[in-house]
């Protein structure tokens, strides 16, 4: 690869998308997620051109996933590239073991908990990614086979969050080939992955029925076009979830509780996005559950039994549901202070190297005396987070134990709605 540096008329759309995408969002640092093919290397080009006018210092990120022979080789390219562009780059190395079931959605799950790891390390809150135009066509004929709803066919989203980093794809509605043009204008050469001619990936798959549907005037810009028009009808759903929520939901240390009466008057679709976007809260799930799960779910609250579901238990009185997080769903989970515990809450406090944040749990309960005064149910505080020196409680914030740590969650239920 080489990196050119003459700017060209026909380079001004791109540039245009490349800023407007991730304008509201005023970061002082960017990370663009770079593989060395042609679409996250012509994002890194554009990327680092906009930056100056925008103000962003920005960093490259490449995963290497360790599944095919070159590819330390293609991470050390993509490194040598970054150099000479002066920006700066992290190889990460997901280091797996045997894996089992589906490979794809394995690598990409551990990409983005890479990533998001490696953001937050850096003080960088916003991630771009180069997804196109062409892989949101690719996506609703993948979603289509899986007879997908109003969310599937919708398309990949502009924008998510993981981790506590927010995540963007500011080129969906640009194609592959305008993003190789660009390149080749710049004298920029790119990595094939062969994987990306390998059948037995459902990707690929639709990638060549794709090209099959071309002489009947179905195209990528087509396909795009009818994901855009479901996106607004999916935006409209989502804003009445969210009026929803503002209603009848409330949160109580990550629990989520829905005024029963309330809820069961509301449209059956709102109740079943209400109750998903809960669910996966309060699992911190990156997947909504599957639609005969929840439809159980919603015929037990119908119904008024308790129920359980994705680590969570749901809870039915006469007044409310309940979505509690299941304490025995955390009670192996661990990690050091300064990261994410259960992929969604974040502690505060004089971080050692030698304490860890586990489940609060009932032997930590029982060290916190004034758990009481909190007015937070027992079942809540049961698997909330909490700071620990092997078998000592040094902290419970939720529990009102050590107000030198503070627990906040990484991304609260009203902007969780909005952002899955």
């Amino acid at each position: 690869m080489s990196v050119g540096s003459l700017p060209d008329p026909e380079d001004e759309p791109l540039l245009r998308a490349a800023a407007a995408a991730i304008n509201w969002d005023r970061p002082t640092r960017i990370g663009v997620a770079v593989s060395g093919g042609s679409d996250s290397l012509a994002l890194l080009l554009l990327m680092r051109d906009v930056a100056p006018l925008r103000g962003w210092a920005v960093h490259a990120v490449t995963v290497d996933h360790r599944l095919r022979p070159e590819s330390a080789t293609e991470a050390a390219e993509v490194a040598r590239v970054c150099a000479g562009m002066g920006v700066p780059h992290q190889v990460l190395v997901w280091n797996h073991g045997e894996i089992a079931g589906n490979l794809p959605d394995s690598a990409r799950r551990a990409r983005y908990q890479l990533i998001a790891d490696w953001a937050r390390a850096q003080g960088i809150g916003h991630v771009v990614v180069g997804h196109t135009l062409d892989d949101q066509a690719e996506t609703f004929l993948m979603e289509l086979a899986r007879k997908a709803g109003v969310d599937g066919l919708s398309g990949m989203k502009g924008s998510w969050t993981a981790g506590g980093v927010l995540f963007s794809r500011p080129m969906l509605s640009v194609s592959r080939l305008a993003l190789r043009a660009y390149l080749l204008r710049r004298g920029v050469e790119w990595i094939d992955d062969p994987t990306n001619q390998n059948d037995a990936y459902t990707r690929v798959k639709a990638r060549r029925v794709l090209a099959a549907l071309r002489p009947l005037g179905i195209t990528a810009g087509h396909l795009g076009a009818v994901a855009e028009h479901l996106d607004l009808a999916r935006s409209a759903l989502m804003a009445s979830t969210c009026d929803a929520a503002d209603r009848v939901a409330v949160t109580v240390a990550g629990a989520v509780f829905l005024d029963r009466a309330a809820f069961t008057h509301l449209p059956f679709e709102i109740q079943r996005r209400l109750l998903q976007a809960a669910l996966m809260w309060v699992s911190s799930a990156e997947y909504a559950p599957r639609g005969s799960s929840l439809d159980r779910v919603q015929g037990a609250v119908t119904q008024g039994r308790d129920c359980t579901l994705t680590g969570c238990r749901i809870h039915v009185t006469e007044a409310r549901v309940g979505i509690l997080r299941e304490a025995k769903a955390v009670a192996s989970l661990a990690s050091p202070t300064d990261q994410l515990w259960d992929n969604r809450w974040q502690m505060d406090g004089p971080h050692e190297a030698e304490l860890q944040v586990r489940a609060l749990g009932v032997q930590g309960l029982r060290d916190c005396r004034e758990w009481r005064a909190t007015g937070i149910s027992r079942d809540i505080l049961l698997s909330t987070p909490a700071v620990w020196r092997d078998d000592t409680v040094v902290a419970a914030p939720l529990a009102g134990h050590n107000a030198e740590w503070t627990a906040r969650l990484c991304l609260p239920f009203d902007r969780f709605i909005v952002s899955h």
